[in-house]
């Protein structure tokens, strides 16, 4: 038995971390022009959730591909990926985390509906998203593997490497 969801919690994780990407590049290149941010802090927090959007989208489409190809592969074993959940789970909360408290405006309300308010709305809103899905993936392969099921197929896979 295999655990279904990964492929699904996987291609969620790139597809937000995609849309992640595409707009905290598009606010730095956008405050490097103006030279302006909402504050000291949000330059440097915009660049650390640019790179994490970097870092899940590069892993979680590499394990989307290894999960589809069926190949056992060194990194797409689950001991990596419980490591690499955890530690994109770090990196997603401490960025909107910190973005949470770096930005100012609160709800946006009275603003446009493209505005650099609503921007940096949407930019802590899908950190918060990408990191519930690192927490639902990490503690759903973590049951899966305390299940017995995973302890099975860990411990198959582990024998080809040997």
């Amino acid at each position: 038995m295999r655990a279904n969801y990964h492929p699904f919690l996987f291609t969620l994780m790139t597809l937000t971390a995609a849309a992640e990407l595409g707009l905290t590049a598009f606010l730095v290149s956008a405050g490097n022009e103006t030279r302006h941010w909402a504050s000291p802090s949000y330059h440097s927090l915009l660049i650390l959730l640019c790179f994490s959007s970097a870092w899940t989208l590069l892993f979680s489409t590499a394990y989307v591909l290894w999960i589809f190809d069926g190949a056992v592969h060194l990194l797409a074993q689950v001991a990596s990926s419980v490591v690499w959940l955890l530690l994109t789970s770090i990196l997603w909360g401490v960025g909107a985390g910190f973005m949470h408290h770096a930005r100012n405006g609160g709800n946006c309300a009275g603003h446009p509906p493209i505005s650099r308010c609503r921007q940096t709305l949407t930019v802590e809103a899908l950190g918060w998203t990408e990191f519930s899905l690192c927490c639902v993936t990490l503690a759903a392969t973590i049951l899966w593997m305390r299940s017995g099921l995973g302890k099975k197929k860990f411990i198959r896979d582990s024998r080809t490497f040997v």
